[in-house]
């Protein structure tokens, strides 16, 4: 029997003797210091909209406390003996001891409250002209026997299973189904290629594979099954054994002798139960950007992310359990794990998977459509849809046919989002477009407005909104002191960090403390710049030079370059970052020839964005590539990548005393304006 923790702990409206806010559009905290130099943000209408401000102050100063009260949201077989452990930072443990499931959250319980007849997911796919709709018995039947079958195979407490699907009810499943046996999934993003699939595998060293025939683009069926295929011929690991789930009505792959079909495994298969774990056991992995060569997977723990993704969907995103929520991602992303997968679920409401484009599928007003047709409560997107959206339907001709009375609120997250497209899109969809901000290290939101809090209905501009509470937030200089309002930095965390933030990185603790935490001691490093003004709001303007933010997708610049230069006629390559209308980013190659190449600059070019389409994928959006005589270095044959960028955006750019020939730009410049870059930007200096 598990332990009920107050179910309707959620949706109870926190207790204020003051008035609310629904006069006030922003609400503006102000900073109050203590004398022990802790920052804590607070109201100066205190009387009148004290919620948040509370909350983030008992997060900072009474955490075991606070988090003890999100803990009882979720259903726990054995009550935690400890809310917080943070006597080895950075490795943090939260809920110590406690046992739990998650596909018991997700599922199960919802089905003994008597709820097992209410939609769990809905699934829109335009392309197959199908909407299916799956509700928590289906899923509860479902997961159960796929997990019998995945324990028929070997796969027990702490395995890890490879999950290579698309948007499909199946990969949910799949994912469940894993957790149920308290195993360890890693769900790898469909539009990788086999080569990056190797990798993963060879890394995560999976029991099982789990995937689908194939997938859909909008113009083409993307055969999954033929990159695995190429994949299992690469690893080096044993090889693991493979289910396949044949989408019948798109494409039936050839199975090889040694791949289960996942129809006839599931009939001969029996359900399994649940399989409790402790609350700091890994429930999966997630491998970000700079996989190759060097994967670097993170580690989420099962407690704390279960109870904070359930108290997120309420108090931050002002869902309620009869929500109809939609995240427009893919399960490959932390979005798609975080908010379409385990945050709707385990709160209880219906999560919406669309299997299509913002303007392809057919036309541009799918998104309209689907909130219309779903009665969808609020939406969670990138930019970059709206501004595809946008382009494509400007005057809303296609999109003003449908009613979106449904709707209260747009999100968005993954990369910035100009004021233009959230002015146009505000006023196409009626709604405040909100931003918050997050990382796949987190795995929910650092900065937002907490909705359940107040009545908020827009944000300063360009701002990401206020610390979720538990993020105790500073921007730092370089020398690690903090720096006064309005002055870019370093975004940094201050330890502990809240429940659910990543634990470690799979097989690599060392590196885990390296990359974010040696920087700034005590600190978690996010690696982006920003500032935070008089009010409190948090503003983040700038990401790490080595990852491009192409639609929201985190692409390493080391992973392209490392394709470019197995390029016999490539002997040097730079890959930046560069604006685009539509995905907000696209990579960018400058690359050196070799003195004897074979092939002219055209047909090298042609070449490069095959190669890179072939071995990673097209959700790297390379198309532009061109060769130059050389390429920016330090004396110490650094790259700085980071001028490149800055000169195509037609900024300024400061020459560093360390470059080792500074002439190098002239020809730059001059590439770059042919390629449409770099117009107004003057001459390196």
């Amino acid at each position: 029997m598990l332990h009920q923790m107050n179910p309707d702990f959620l949706d109870a409206k926190p207790e204020s003797s003051g008035k609310t806010c629904l006069e006030s559009r922003i609400v503006r905290p102000r900073i109050s210091r203590r004398g022990d130099g802790n920052d804590y943000i607070m109201n100066p209408h205190w009387n009148e909209c004290s919620a948040y401000e509370e909350a983030y102050k008992k997060s900072l100063e009474y955490p075991g406390e606070f988090w003890g009260e999100v803990g009882s949201c979720i259903d726990w077989s054995k009550p935690w003996d400890k809310v917080l452990d943070n006597s080895n930072e950075p490795f943090t443990k939260w809920f110590v001891g406690g046992e739990l499931n998650a596909c018991y959250n997700a599922v199960d319980r919802h089905v003994h409250a008597g709820y097992g007849e209410k939609t769990a997911l809905i699934h829109d796919s335009p392309q197959t002209s199908l909407i299916r709709k799956v509700t928590y018995n289906e899923l509860l039947e479902k997961t159960s026997v796929l997990a019998g079958a995945l324990a028929d195979l070997g796969v027990r407490k702490g395995d890890r299973v490879i999950i290579y699907m698309p948007l499909i009810p199946e990969t949910i499943i799949a994912i469940l189904a894993t957790a149920r046996l308290g195993a360890i999934h890693s769900v790898v993003f469909g539009g990788f290629a086999a080569n990056e699939l190797a990798s993963r595998i060879d890394h995560a060293e999976p029991k099982v594979i789990i995937a689908a025939s194939c997938g859909l683009e909008p113009s083409k069926v993307v055969k999954y099954t033929t990159m695995l295929n190429g994949a299992m011929d690469m690893i080096i690991v044993p090889k693991p054994k493979c289910i396949v789930f044949q989408r019948r009505n798109v494409w039936e792959a050839p199975l090889l002798e040694s791949q289960l079909d996942w129809d006839d495994l599931l009939k001969r298969s029996k359900p399994h139960s649940c399989v409790m774990v402790e609350a700091n056991d890994p429930l999966y992995i997630l491998y970000t950007s700079g996989t190759t060569g060097h994967p670097k997977g993170i580690i989420r723990p099962i407690g704390g992310h279960l109870a904070t993704l359930c108290w997120t969907m309420k108090t931050v995103y002002g869902m309620n359990k009869s929500s109809v929520w939609w995240v427009a991602s893919d399960m490959g992303w932390v979005v798609g794990h975080s908010y379409i997968c385990y945050g709707p679920l385990v709160y209880g409401a219906t999560s919406v998977m669309y299997e299509g484009k913002p303007d392809r599928t057919p036309d541009a007003s799918q998104y309209f459509r689907i909130i219309e047709q779903h009665s969808v409560n609020a939406l969670f997107c990138v930019p970059t849809a709206l501004r595809v959206i946008k382009r494509a339907d400007p005057e809303i001709l296609l999109g003003k046919k449908y009613s979106l009375k449904s709707l209260k609120t747009i999100f968005v997250a993954g990369e910035f989002c100009d004021y233009e497209t959230k002015a146009w899109a505000e006023k196409a969809f009626k709604v405040p477009i909100l931003n918050n901000w997050w990382q796949s290290e987190t795995g929910h939101p650092i900065t937002a407005l907490c909705l359940e809090y107040g009545h908020y209905t827009s944000l300063p501009k360009f701002s990401t909104g206020l610390p979720v509470p538990g993020y105790d937030i500073h921007i730092l200089r370089e020398d690690g002191s903090k720096a006064p309002q309005h002055e870019l930095g370093r975004i940094a965390i201050k330890l502990p960090l809240p429940p659910g933030c990543m634990l470690t990185l799979y097989r690599a603790p060392e590196r885990f403390k390296q990359v974010y935490f040696s920087t700034f001691p005590g600190y978690y490093d996010t690696m982006d710049a920003g500032y935070i003004d008089e009010f409190g709001y948090v503003y983040v303007t700038a990401r790490d030079d080595d990852i491009i933010n192409v639609a929201g997708h985190r692409i390493s610049t080391a992973a392209l370059e490392d394709i470019i230069l197995a390029h016999t006629d490539v002997v040097d390559a730079a890959v930046v970052g560069v604006p685009d209308h539509t995905k907000g980013e696209v990579p960018l190659c400058l690359y050196v020839r070799r003195e004897d190449a074979m092939s002219n600059e055209e047909e090298i070019n042609q070449e490069l964005v095959a190669r890179v389409r072939n071995m990673m994928g097209p959700i790297a959006s390379f198309r532009t590539a061109a060769a130059i005589t050389a390429l920016p270095k330090t004396r110490s044959g650094k790259i700085i990548r980071k001028s490149i960028a800055t000169l195509a955006r037609s900024k300024q750019v400061k020459i560093p005393s360390t470059i080792e020939d500074p002439t190098v730009f002239r020809e730059i410049k001059e590439v770059l304006q042919k390629l449409g870059y770099a117009k107004l930007a003057p001459d390196p200096q």
